[in-house]
């Protein structure tokens, strides 16, 4: 009888769970959204390079997964980008370590962490997805991986975050700050001619952090997911605030469930505000795209931005925000 009783109580628990979800919108269906056919390509942050290499690929017939990726490895080359690959600002010790991670319109992932010597670490994460039964690499791991795999070993250290990092080392001052001139990630999302989606994230991480630490970034459902049914989302900022709220998750179920994609990014973010009493100290960025190809982006605080390639046009484009 106690086991009839449990099982009674979790199927009800379960129904009302699900019931839950259904309300949230139950005139709208992602069945019945309207089938975007033509390519686009959407990353964090002012990154016109990365989203025009990617809308170019995907207007010559590339599938996502490969725009996506050779997208954000534009910035992950970038020297002069310290917030991502080579050339990233290092840990308190003076190490580069990255995080990628990468998603396939078949729901395939792969991602690293704490990478160390490899300039482009979604291909490594891609690698993970497509020749590995896994879904994570990390350090020394991750490391050997994609020496077997062919990446060149390479010094990220450059002499600008090397100056930056001896700065930082006078005081030590340890606060993580994101906004506009210091943010830490691409997180990219691409559709192609098939109306299939992919997406990719990509960071150095905090300037100056814990030796060890990793960010939302590489963490499936944290800074980035993608469901082909329904589309993706990506995230930037502060990861821990991120990964506890598994906010990219969040906000492709609230799609799911009927929300457009600037609705899903507002109630998602909310969500980072109530659980954080401290929010008006540091910034989240929440970025989405449905199969319709509409777009959603929404902020903690003003400053964040988005680009977008289509049809051949970049753009930069300002997020709304939530503290005025």
């Amino acid at each position: 009888m106690k086991r009839r009783h449990f099982l009674i109580s979790s199927v009800i628990g379960s129904l009302g769970i699900n019931q839950a979800f259904s309300k949230l919108n139950p005139s709208h269906h992602t069945s019945n959204l309207r089938q975007n056919t033509e390519p686009i390509s959407v990353a964090t942050w002012n990154f016109q390079n990365a989203t025009a290499k990617a809308g170019a690929m995907l207007s010559n017939g590339a599938s996502a997964l490969d725009a996506v990726e050779q997208g954000v490895r534009v910035e992950e080359a970038n020297i002069k980008n310290t917030t991502v690959g080579n050339g990233g600002y290092p840990d308190r010790n003076g190490n580069v370590t990255l995080d990628a991670s990468i998603m396939a319109p078949n729901g395939d992932a792969g991602s690293v962490v704490y990478l160390k010597d490899i300039q482009h670490p979604v291909s490594v994460a891609r690698k993970v997805m497509e020749e590995s039964p896994h879904v994570m690499l990390a350090g020394e791991g991750a490391f050997h991986f994609a020496m077997t795999k062919g990446f060149e070993r390479k010094d990220l250290l450059s002499q600008e975050s090397k100056e930056a990092w001896r700065k930082w080392m006078k005081e030590k001052k340890y606060k993580p700050i994101i906004n506009i001139e210091n943010h830490d990630t691409i997180g990219m999302l691409c559709m192609d001619k098939n109306n299939d989606i992919a997406g990719a994230c990509t960071t150095s991480g905090l300037a100056f952090k814990m030796i060890g630490r990793v960010g939302d970034s590489p963490i499936i459902g944290s800074g980035l997911f993608v469901d082909n049914e329904v589309g993706g989302a990506v995230a930037t900022g502060l990861g821990e605030a991120i990964m506890k709220n598994v906010s990219s998750f969040l906000v492709v179920e609230f799609m799911r469930n009927g929300y457009s994609p600037q609705e899903a990014c507002e109630m998602a973010l909310k969500r980072i505000i109530k659980g954080n009493g401290n929010y008006k100290e540091f910034q989240v960025g929440l970025l989405a795209m449905n199969k319709a190809g509409k777009i959603g982006a929404y902020s903690i605080h003003s400053g964040f931005t988005y680009a977008k390639t289509q049809k051949n046009l970049n753009s930069n484009v300002s997020s709304s925000y939530y503290s005025k």
